[in-house]
């Protein structure tokens, strides 16, 4: 993907197209004596049209609570296009536009330049990381300070994953792991999540990485002389954005994986399993909607997304060999025929 010298900031006639709200314009008490509307920063890690069906639901989160962009709510969108390197200088950039709130759905490394950009503007976050853990806040039920958001359980079930690869192969010594290097928090607790999930299962993990679109290809190639029985894609942000490419390069070099997106398996992987985007994404925007009609960010819990969708696709297990066992499909959200 091509980088931009500059922030790019989306037309608003395009985001609202994306986002498909039609929703009656309600009065903004907290903004009715300025005579102004409330201003969202939002920085998303990657380009609009990967975050199509994210900020989709971003959007009908706020329009639950009345917030429609255009009519009685603006948005400023800055993009980092897959580097997470200018994540920082688009957070400060949003910062002394003075927003009213600022959303990083979506992306960890955002979150996090978020919450360093600022101590005082809101921040709304959706992550599949551990938001305690990864430091966004000091507690999921008392956030305190300027930021609260969602988490998707998106990195909590990563050593599920590994359990469903071996329910398909028990015989298999090994399996591999993909993080992206360059998004280290995550990787770090996602390598070692895994590491220990795999010591139950008495398996040995390879850890591949990956952080920019040219390693991946080399890394499923790598995959072969690993005689690894199936691939965990990580819960991130760059590879969730390319669910197409990966299921493309796993059809290509026959590999088995999992991935968190239901669009890798709905391009030819061969499953997903994960949080669903809708609910998660949805969630932020009623946060922000609710911070901006007055609500405070650290009297606000962290809201863990309890709905977990697997979906498998019968055409990848066949190309590939497998058999699917019926109790699997039985459990199975969605079967791809």
């Amino acid at each position: 993907m091509e980088l931009v010298d500059a922030p790019m900031i989306v037309r608003r006639e395009f985001i609202r197209l994306l986002g498909g709200i039609a929703a009656a314009a309600l009065p903004l008490p907290a903004f009715a004596q300025q005579g102004t509307i409330p201003v969202i920063g939002y920085l998303g890690a990657e380009s609009p049209a990967l975050f199509a069906s994210r900020l989709k639901a971003f959007h009908a989160g706020l329009a639950t609570l009345g917030f429609v962009e255009g009519r009685n709510l603006a948005i400023e969108y800055r993009w980092a296009e897959g580097d997470n390197d200018r994540l920082p200088a688009l957070a400060s950039e949003l910062v002394r536009g003075n927003v009213a709130v600022l959303a990083t759905p979506g992306s960890l490394a955002a979150a996090l330049a978020a919450k360093r950009a600022t101590a005082t503007i809101p921040v709304v976050f959706e992550t599949g990381a551990d938001p305690v853990a990864t430091g966004l806040v000091a507690g999921m039920r008392q956030p305190d300070g300027n930021v609260t958001g969602v988490t998707s359980l998106n990195a909590a079930v990563g050593g599920k994953r590994l359990e469903l690869l071996h329910e398909l192969f028990p015989g298999a010594r090994s399996f591999a792991l993909l993080v992206n290097p360059s998004n280290p928090r995550n990787a770090e607790a996602t390598v070692a999540d895994l590491q220990v999930a795999a010591k139950t299962l008495n398996r040995e993990l390879h850890v591949l990485n990956a952080s920019m679109e040219s390693e991946l290809e080399s890394a499923f190639a790598g995959l072969a002389k690993l005689q690894a029985g199936g691939l965990v894609i990580a819960n991130e942000t760059f590879f969730a954005n390319r669910s197409e490419q990966l299921a493309a390069l796993a059809r290509r070099y026959t590999v088995p994986a999992v991935h968190q997106a239901r669009e890798f398996a709905v391009a030819g992987g061969l499953m997903s399993y994960g949080g669903s985007v809708a609910e998660s994404h949805g969630q932020a925007g009623i946060y922000a909607g609710r911070i901006l009609k007055g609500e405070k960010p650290g009297d606000l819990p962290v809201v863990q997304v309890t709905k977990v969708e697997m979906v498998v696709n019968m055409k990848a297990a066949k190309a590939l060999g497998i058999t699917v066992p019926l109790a699997m499909l039985g459990r199975a959200d969605e079967v791809i025929e």
